[in-house]
């Protein structure tokens, strides 16, 4: 065939039929390898289907529009994460701010406490803590005998307000309250009682007593005892003013009305 195009070319004569022959091959085509070809093909086969059909549902659907917006929620959830982060920071910056304020108050309160005790922040708290609980008027007390029912004590009231008796027997506090000093003098016993922070009583002449400084007392108990030589004498202060606004009912003090 190829001399006689080559012979047609060289004429320069147009050629209308061109006779082919296929020569046969000399080897055999192994089939093993005629087998993988043809599993080649199938899959590129199956691979240009696929893209055909990958191809055909992203025209469909929107492939680029649906891609982008499944990129687009990321940002915000990241900003909110900020923000969350934000918030606990300036809470967390807000507590620290007011426990230090905290403890800077108690450091001045506890300075002024110990160099200024008469300032205007300790008088204002002291008048806040005594408005929560009144003390009781003097007036307000039930007084009790200062002896036993059964002491041959004679008992007497001055004008200007002193009990006063000289007998052997157990000596009774006026009212109930705490035992705020013992004193010794002269072998005899000085104690003042105190009911609330300014109401008081004083007794004097005792021989022994029972209680200590700090220990709470009441009218029906004994806190002390004479032997009767000396005079025991109980007086009752309002502040430093003596009381005698009272008399006597049967040995038993009552306020006048």
């Amino acid at each position: 065939m190829e001399q006689e195009l080559d012979y047609a070319e060289m004429l320069e004569i147009p050629v209308s039929t061109v006779n082919v022959v296929k020569k046969k091959s000399f080897f055999k085509r192994n089939p093993f390898v005629r087998e993988k070809k043809e599993q080649v093909e199938q899959v590129a086969q199956q691979e240009d289907l696929k893209e055909l059909v990958v191809d055909s549902v992203n025209e469909r659907v929107g492939a680029y529009v649906y891609a982008e917006d499944l990129s687009e929620p990321a940002k915000p959830e990241k900003k909110h994460r900020n923000a969350i982060s934000f918030g606990k920071d300036r809470g967390s910056m807000v507590l620290i701010a007011e426990f230090a304020a905290v403890c800077l108050i108690a450091v001045a309160i506890f300075l002024t406490n110990i160099f200024m005790p008469s300032s205007a922040i300790n008088t204002f708290i002291s008048g806040v803590a005594g408005s929560t609980a009144p003390e009781p008027a003097y007036t307000e007390f039930k007084l009790s005998a200062v002896v036993s029912e059964r002491s041959e004590a004679v008992v007497s009231v001055s004008d200007s307000g002193v009990l006063s008796f000289k007998a052997k027997g157990s000596v009774y506090p006026i009212c109930s309250g705490t035992v705020s000093s013992v004193a010794e003098t002269d072998g005899t016993y000085t104690v003042q009682i105190s009911h609330t922070s300014t109401f008081k009583s004083v007794i004097t002449g005792l021989t022994d007593v029972y209680s200590a400084k700090g220990t709470k007392v009441q009218g029906n108990i004994p806190f002390a005892y004479s032997d009767g030589e000396n005079e025991v004498r109980v007086s009752m202060y309002d502040g430093e003013t003596l009381l005698n606004c009272y008399t006597l009912s049967d040995e038993v003090p009552v306020w006048k009305s």
